[in-house]
């Protein structure tokens, strides 16, 4: 029996810590050490002794995981921790709007061999061109929109 609760109070010890220590290692070891008092209450107390343990044991851990997530967070201490502001940045530009795009002409800023950037309407977008190698400064027309980039053609001049 001293066994039994000695496994649980260190389970109990690293569910507390780690409420506060976020890693998961502590979470395991506790899991460990309850499954552990489980198993040797099973052992030692026989099945009734083994079903309370079990009971204990679910009710410590969704009441370690309802303490953690629903009543930890409302409490002064965690607000002051927590970040509540969003960050508005994009790690790439957004790309144009396929539908409103397609057909446009746009110049070549720097060479597309297959892909590179060109301007439209003052912004660069990254393209990549169906028609293989195009100059700086070419002339292209915007055929389809991919994931994120346009995806360009020459545009044949009359000769």
């Amino acid at each position: 029996m001293i066994l039994v609760g000695g496994l649980f109070a260190f389970g109990l010890v690293f569910l507390a810590v780690e409420v506060f220590l976020p890693g998961g290692v502590l979470a395991i070891l506790s899991g460990g050490c309850l499954l552990a008092g489980v198993v040797t209450a099973f052992l030692q107390l026989g099945p009734n002794g083994g079903a309370l343990a079990t009971g204990v044991a679910l009710v410590i851990g969704i009441g370690t995981l309802y303490f953690e997530f629903v009543v930890l967070p409302k409490t002064r201490l965690i607000k002051q921790f927590s970040l509540t502001e969003t960050v508005s940045g994009r790690s790439r530009p957004a790309v144009a709007d396929g539908q409103a795009v397609i057909g446009a002409e746009v110049v070549a800023v720097t060479t597309l061999a297959p892909t590179g950037y060109v301007e439209l309407e003052g912004r660069r977008y990254e393209a990549l061109s169906q028609s293989g190698y195009a100059s700086a400064g070419a002339r292209l027309r915007i055929v389809t929109v991919d994931t994120f980039r346009l995806v360009v053609t020459q545009i044949k001049e009359p000769s």
